[in-house]
């Protein structure tokens, strides 16, 4: 009798200890599978920070660009005209001169001397041609009276003429030492700037020499030769019917801006067969002196304005497998993959000829990280 409660209540407590342990395993397994649940939600990518611009439309200038050298509007070399020695250098290697200022004066003594002995020349014949001419006066009255022949009066009519010759070579000698006098005086026929003196004062200098004194570059105005293929040429010839093209050079680097605005003055009268290219000359005032002889620049020759073309920067573009294309945020903030063409580029702007309208917006910065249909937050320094 006792043994039977005994074991009931062993019983008990077994089939207690038992519902306890299998509680504990079904809640081990409800947050095992709860865990498992959680892992396979998908998670919500975050939205990709970017930088955006929107397509515009504008009027764009349609140009040909080339590499070009900047020429002096006219180049002199300095020589003398007659042999001496310099005595006076009045000027400073690379300064500015003026057209009509002195540069060099030579020795000029001998041919002082030599003009005072062309002029004393020149009053000596004079004199013998006024005593010629009163002896044929003379004689002329002589004949009239019939007191001397013909022959005799002819011989006083050649004598006068020969002295009036005589006086005119000694006129020509006079004019040409002066001329040589003046040669002494070396003046500048320009405006412009001096380079480097290849004979300093006191050297012998001869006249006509092979090597110049100096040489000058004019440049105000000054001109950029540049060249085009061959195939652009009639459409140049076909612009500059309208009137004068304008021509924009740059630094080769592309750094600073324009350095001058100009127009085109000079095509060449033959293409070059060995290079199959044009050449061009434009014309600058170069008031601000930005530009220098010999200096290598960028050419931008505008045949025209493209009307209402679109733009974007040229930084939104990028090249793919298929070419290239922009990233487009559409309206609910996810992107779009736009293949365009880009007709060309005109400075950080890209001529678009297709694949955008007006109003668009691409992206400008942070297109590493995108792809079709991701979501997108406007920043403006994204990266």
């Amino acid at each position: 009798m006792t043994s039977t409660p005994r074991r009931s209540r062993v019983l008990s407590l077994a089939g207690l200890v038992l519902a306890v342990v299998l509680a504990g395993t079904a809640v081990t397994q409800f947050a095992a599978d709860g865990g498992a649940r959680e892992k396979r939600r998908p998670a919500v990518p975050a939205a990709v920070p970017v930088s955006i611009a929107v397509a515009a439309q504008r009027n764009m200038p349609v140009a040909i660009r080339a590499i070009g050298n900047i020429d002096a509007y006219s180049t002199v070399a300095i020589k003398a005209r007659v042999d001496g020695q310099i005595v006076e250098v009045n000027f400073r290697q690379g300064q500015a001169v003026h057209k009509g200022e002195v540069l060099f004066r030579l020795d000029a003594r001998p041919f002082e001397a030599a003009l005072r002995q062309a002029e004393a020349n020149l009053a000596r014949d004079r004199a013998s041609r006024d005593q010629a001419r009163s002896q044929e006066r003379r004689y002329l009255d002589l004949l009239e009276k019939h007191f001397v022949s013909k022959e005799t009066y002819a011989q006083f009519h050649t004598a006068s003429e020969t002295a009036e010759a005589v006086l005119k070579a000694a006129q020509a000698a006079v004019e040409t030492a002066r001329i040589n006098l003046e040669y002494c005086t070396i003046r500048s026929p320009i405006n412009g700037y001096v380079g480097r003196i290849m004979l300093q004062l006191g050297n012998l200098v001869k006249a006509n020499d092979a090597s110049p004194l100096v040489v000058i570059n004019q440049v105000q105005p000054i001109y950029a030769t540049f060249a085009v293929p061959e195939q652009r040429l009639s459409e140049i010839r076909r612009h500059m019917v309208a009137g004068p093209l304008a021509v924009t050079v740059a630094r080769p680097d592309g750094t600073g801006g324009p350095l001058a605005t100009g127009h085109l003055v000079f095509v060449d009268n033959a293409v070059d067969v060995s290079t199959a290219t044009i050449k061009l000359r434009a014309e600058f005032e170069n008031r601000s002196l930005a530009l220098w002889p010999g200096q290598f620049v960028n050419v931008s020759l505008k045949l025209y304005d493209q009307q209402d073309a679109i733009v974007v920067p040229s930084i939104a573009v990028q090249t793919g497998p298929q070419g290239e294309f922009v990233f487009v945020i559409k309206p609910d903030s996810t992107t779009e993959v736009r293949e365009v063409a880009v007709a060309r580029t005109e400075g950080d702007l890209a001529v678009i000829a297709k694949g955008l309208a007006k109003g668009e917006r691409v992206v400008t910065r942070g297109q590493l990280r995108l792809s079709p249909g991701v979501k997108v937050i406007v920043r403006p320094d994204a990266s």
